[in-house]
């Protein structure tokens, strides 16, 4: 018997074709960030809570970077292992021209012009107390203070051939404060990708394990923002945009995808969103456990992520997941 139905959605699925046509969201490799981490000496390190994952040390880096592009991924975002040494409370090292950062930006820019080099503005990996601020005496985290660290920082990057500045910190103001100073500095060319919903999350284990940056006394929820709060986020939205934001983003990104939608609903910007170390130690254990297949819940979750609204993802699987868009292993 013939169900009387006027509408059957099985129809728009019914053949690779048909499904192709219909399909709403797409995943390719222009849509992917890269993020690396990088160290002085020589000698690649391991990391072991993020298993294919390694700090480089720069002629590894550069063979990924290389590597990478080969792959189809055209931006990468760097993240220094700073000697302890050469750590301070006032991060110092942050915005040193001669600094490991500086000179990787230099180096890829130097060997490949048109690949996209996004760097990290914050001070925990420069910092005695792994906090991504200036700490007073009291233990307090020091907003304005710290911003001005941060615009030094950033002037740096900009000078050593950044295309993007990504500030981490959440401290108030300091969109703007970076903004102005890479626009008095003549670098109105570089842009502004904020980290706008960056939440107090504990899905960064891992990636504070690989650049040695937990913080050394308390936590970071005066600075990063409380997971149960949405309107917050749209409140930060509001302020990075007038502080003049190029683009702004959601971390983590898997646990937080109502923000990402809430977000783009909300901005003409483009949207990031940072699929982060605990997300990727997640899928990498259950894979290598044999729990699930790697490559479709892999490609499951970024696909999630960009139908929740973001343009861009900041993700550990970029090679691979170029590799497996490209029908490639």
């Amino acid at each position: 018997m013939a169900l009387d139905l006027i509408e059957r959605p099985r129809r728009n699925r019914k053949s690779p074709w048909i499904r192709d046509m219909s399909r709403e969201t797409w995943l390719g490799a222009a849509h992917f960030i890269y993020p690396l981490f990088v160290h002085e000496g020589a000698g690649s390190v391991p990391i072991p809570s993020m298993p294919g994952c390694q700090r480089h040390d720069f002629d590894s880096l550069l063979r990924e970077v290389e590597a990478a592009r080969g792959d189809g991924v055209g931006a990468v975002v760097l993240f220094p292992k700073v000697p302890d040494a050469l750590k301070s409370n006032d991060g110092r090292e942050a915005y040193n021209p001669n600094g490991l950062v500086p000179r990787v930006i230099a180096a890829i820019k130097a060997h490949w012009p048109d690949m996209t080099v996004v760097t990290d503005v914050a001070l925990d990996p420069y910092s005695t107390e792994g906090h991504d601020g200036i700490v007073s005496a009291d233990g307090r985290v020091l907003n304005d203070e710290t911003v001005e660290v941060l615009v030094q920082q950033a002037l740096c990057q900009a000078a050593a051939g950044a295309d993007i500045i990504s500030p981490s910190d959440m401290m108030d103001g300091r969109v703007g404060a970076i903004r102005a100073g890479l626009d008095a500095a003549g670098h109105t060319d570089v842009s502004v990708l904020a980290y706008t919903a960056k939440y107090a999350s504990a899905w960064y284990g891992p990636f504070r394990d690989a650049l040695d940056s937990a913080p050394k006394f308390g936590d970071k929820k005066t600075y990063q923002m409380d997971p149960a709060n949405r309107r917050e986020a749209l409140r930060e939205v509001r302020l990075d945009e007038a502080e003049g934001a190029d683009m702004i983003m959601v971390k983590p990104a898997g646990p937080y995808l109502d923000i990402i939608r809430e977000v783009r609903d909300a901005t003409d910007l483009p949207v990031a969103a940072y699929q982060v170390s605990g997300e990727y130690a997640a899928l990498k254990a259950a894979s290598m456990n044999g729990w699930l297949n790697e490559r479709e819940v892999v490609l499951e979750s970024l696909l999630g992520i960009r139908r929740a609204g973001a343009d861009v993802i900041l993700t550990y699987y970029a090679r691979q997941a170029a590799r497996w868009l490209a029908g490639g292993e």
